[in-house]
């Protein structure tokens, strides 16, 4: 017989790696995955994003239902106690069920003595949870986000921070990019909804769906033969700003996975496209996307410090650089964001985009076109990046793209919306 997989502590272990250790989550899950059914798959995956996301609560009410911590070889088990609390508060699962497999969870993990531990404080919980949430809600973990992050959103943006904060607690939308080189929006919209499922067009993005419920890729029309992507509408949004040609050289910087590549393609086939990245495992997912959509691009591992060292004497008619940033707009879809980052880490990318801006601005042509964007909210990788970058270099200017007072595009993620994207287009004098 085939031997049954314990989903909890699965997960405990990978949020342990998370949380105590540092590792993302982006490169734990799939290895966590393997070998797994979609359901189970899906399963870990909400169990694992859903303790990230609410984390603070979670870690509250473990103080409160326990008189010391779990720590040392113990600490894992802490985690299987808030996947524990999650599935109580936040899924559908019957409770039985998820107390036994999460119970069970601690002799998977080689600690079977505290098989009863788990047990109580989760019974302890299910008994005093009517009385013991308000009070968790109302203390200092509601935001969900930790303090230094909290408040330079308050900061930034006083009248929209809540907005951000309340979107990224949320599961995210799934968005797809409809292959315009296949059908238009409208008649890939047709076949979906022959499938079964139904989507509504996004206003500004010519090709993004947003799915009316997520679902599995296997049941996308076309999905296997390229005739639509999952992409967020807002990272749609940098080929529609960059409006890429026939005949154009382009040059997609820090490329992987290569989404906005093949988008670029989609819009302009004949165009000359090169995807750099820096990180030659993720341009892995660049060669995979290109051949699932049966396209070419000249694929390099490069660091966009030091175009001189892979790019020859190239001069691009368009640069699309998707600058490595914070990721602060995109919390709702890695909630370990959350926790990974540091209050530091914002100036440290905000120099190294500086570097990289002024590295590959020569390599544009006269009259050619720079997108630069970022899936941050913060001004110091955002707005305030591109002012400083406009009055460095006197052969540059900006092209509008709203009435805000600063530079660039500022998106918030939204519900119903895109995530949290930020775009600059700059034209060389």
């Amino acid at each position: 017989m085939k031997k049954t997989i314990n989903l909890r502590s699965l997960a405990a272990q990978t949020l342990e790696r998370v949380v105590e250790q540092g590792q993302s989550l982006s490169n734990l899950l799939p290895t966590a995955q393997k070998n797994l059914s979609d359901k189970d798959s899906a399963l870990l995956q909400e169990l694992c994003f859903g303790v990230l996301r609410t984390l603070p609560l979670l870690e509250a009410a473990v103080q409160q239902l326990m008189s010391r911590p779990l720590t040392g070889k113990q600490r894992s088990l802490h985690f299987l106690i808030m996947v524990g609390l999650y599935q109580l508060l936040y899924t559908r699962i019957p409770p039985h069920a998820a107390l036994a497999e999460t119970v069970e969870g601690a002799a998977v993990l080689k600690r079977p003595q505290l098989k009863g531990l788990i047990n109580g404080v989760l019974r302890q919980f299910q008994r005093q949870q009517e009385t013991l949430m308000p009070q968790l809600e109302q203390g200092a973990p509601r935001s969900l986000h930790p303090a230094w992050l909290l408040k330079r959103l308050q900061q930034a943006w006083p009248e929209q921070w809540q907005q951000i904060i309340e979107a990224n607690n949320q599961r995210p939308p799934m968005w797809l990019r409809v292959n315009r080189r296949h059908h238009s929006r409208e008649a890939w919209l047709t076949l979906l909804q022959a499938s079964g499922n139904n989507a509504t067009p996004h206003a500004s993005y010519p090709d993004a769906l947003m799915l009316e419920q997520p679902t599995s890729v296997a049941q996308l029309p076309g999905f296997e033969h390229g005739w639509v992507t999952v992409q967020d509408a807002s990272a749609q949004g940098c080929v529609t700003f960059l409006d890429p040609h026939n005949g154009e050289t382009i040059l997609d910087l820090c490329a992987a996975p290569g989404g906005k590549t093949t988008h670029i393609l989609e819009a302009a086939p004949e165009a000359r496209v090169m995807a750099v990245d820096v990180d030659a495992q993720r341009l892995k997912r660049v060669h995979e996307n290109l051949k699932r959509l049966g396209m070419q691009a000249e694929v390099k591992q490069g660091d966009g410090r030091f175009p001189e060292q892979w790019c020859g004497n190239i001069q691009f008619d368009r640069i699309l650089l998707d600058a490595p940033c914070s990721a602060t707009g995109v919390i709702r879809r890695h909630p370990d964001i959350k926790w990974l980052r540091r209050d530091r880490d914002v100036a440290e990318l905000a120099a190294l985009q500086r570097e990289i801006l002024d590295a590959i601005w020569p390599y544009l042509k006269t009259g050619g076109t720079l997108l630069y964007a970022t899936c941050s909210v913060l001004p110091e990788e955002n707005h305030l990046q591109i002012e400083q970058f406009l009055a460095r270099h006197a052969d540059a200017e900006e092209i509008p793209l709203d009435n805000s007072p600063h530079a660039g595009l500022q998106n918030y993620p939204h519900p119903q919306g895109g995530d949290g994207f930020f775009y600059a287009k700059l034209i060389k004098k």
